[in-house]
């Protein structure tokens, strides 16, 4: 009895081989972007948590530093022994001063930790767009199987190339 090959219908044609190959690509290119997506979303979010853990500290530095500020206006003002009220002046006087050179570094922290968070989220934003772009550009190319007409695959390029290149942009921001 003969033996019966088959073989799929495209394997003769080349245009559907090198689309084919071009679908592989774009799946590869599409699958690089949406990892860095991801990783960008979780620096983003590991950023913006350690700039409100900042902002937290900063908010407690100047309270303790308006506490003492009002300590030391009720010991001036209620004080009738000014040789008695003079070292807890003194003492809250240096407390308050070292709450405030403290919340100052603590706020440039935050401030810097605010500034990683929106260059992150930049990031994220741009790998976003390529992964969507790439999405499209692989459902184009990949449209070609079931219609035969060579558009799709040009459009497919077309968006895969803008995706890479938002992609890229976002390595390189």
């Amino acid at each position: 009895m003969p033996e019966i090959e088959v073989t799929p219908e495209h394997a003769a044609d080349p245009v559907s081989r090198r689309v084919g190959i071009l679908v592989g690509v774009v799946g590869i290119l599409l699958s690089v972007v949406t990892i860095a997506s991801h990783r960008s979303h979780t620096d983003a979010v590991i950023h913006r948590t350690e700039s409100n853990d900042a902002w937290a500290y900063y908010q407690a530095k100047k309270i303790r530093e308006h506490t003492s500020e009002v300590a030391l206006t009720l010991i001036q003002t209620l004080g009738t022994d000014p040789v008695k009220s003079e070292a807890s002046s003194k003492k809250l006087e240096a407390a308050r001063a070292k709450y405030v050179s403290d919340a100052e570094k603590i706020q440039q922290d935050a401030k810097a930790k605010d500034d990683e968070s929106d260059h992150e989220e930049a990031r994220a934003l741009r790998f976003d767009i390529g992964e969507g772009l790439l999405e499209l550009g692989l459902v184009l190319c990949s449209l070609y199987f079931l219609a035969r007409k060579s558009f799709f695959p040009v459009f497919g390029v077309l968006a895969a190339a803008a995706g890479a290149a938002m992609g890229l942009w976002g390595y390189l921001l």
